[in-house]
């Protein structure tokens, strides 16, 4: 592991970066670095990520087998939707929690495979009613964690603007959430080429 993806854990961190910048490695070792510091700690992987076909499910396996030998023993549990309460279940002064990814989830909330598979006309470019509450609740649990969060994100908004409205929406959406929950941590890392940029 590189040295530049260790640093102290930091109570509650958003990491943000591009497919394949190092986020979640970095994530994970904040994950290792909290179990090995004392005895009698844990942590547990809420994963917003769905299996909606096969080359999705073999990412997934691969993951899981990935992460289970960076951190051994490290919980996964699946909350494509119901993020908030699962942080809220999860978290406690011994356990970690890392949340990968708030573009997932969000991606679940506007974009959910069923609904695009089974509709014939345009998706809506409007996020289900209950995303707003979604997210409120997730800002107010997360900035009560009894224990260290960790979450991951994708920045997607440094291109050309997109064409498309539902495309555009998800876009402004997922800048609106990036801000949130970056002003409610107190550390904020963006990942480039596997090397952090410290921003907050």
């Amino acid at each position: 592991m590189s040295d530049s993806l260790s640093s102290p854990v930091a109570w509650q961190e958003l990491i943000l970066g591009g497919q394949k910048s190092g986020k979640t490695r970095r994530a994970e070792q904040a994950a290792r670095d909290w179990q090995d510091a004392a005895p009698g700690r844990s942590a547990t992987y809420l994963a917003t990520g769905q299996a909606w076909d096969d080359e999705m499910r073999a990412r997934i396996a691969r993951h899981q087998v990935d992460r289970a030998a960076r951190v051994p023993g490290m919980q996964t549990v699946e909350a494509p939707l119901q993020l908030a309460q699962a942080l809220q279940a999860h978290s406690n002064p011994q356990t970690l929690v890392v949340v990968d990814c708030l573009t997932m989830w969000l991606t679940n909330w506007m974009m959910p495979m069923e609904a695009t598979a089974s509709s014939t006309s345009s998706t809506s470019a409007e996020p289900s009613p209950d995303w707003g509450a979604q997210r409120s609740r997730l800002l107010q649990v997360l900035v009560h964690c009894p224990g260290p969060v960790v979450l991951v994100g994708n920045e997607i908004g440094l291109g050309v603007i997109p064409m498309g409205r539902e495309v555009r929406a998800f876009v402004d959406a997922l800048g609106v959430l990036n801000q949130d929950v970056a002003a409610a941590c107190s550390r904020v890392t963006l990942m480039a080429a596997g090397l952090p940029l410290q921003l907050k």
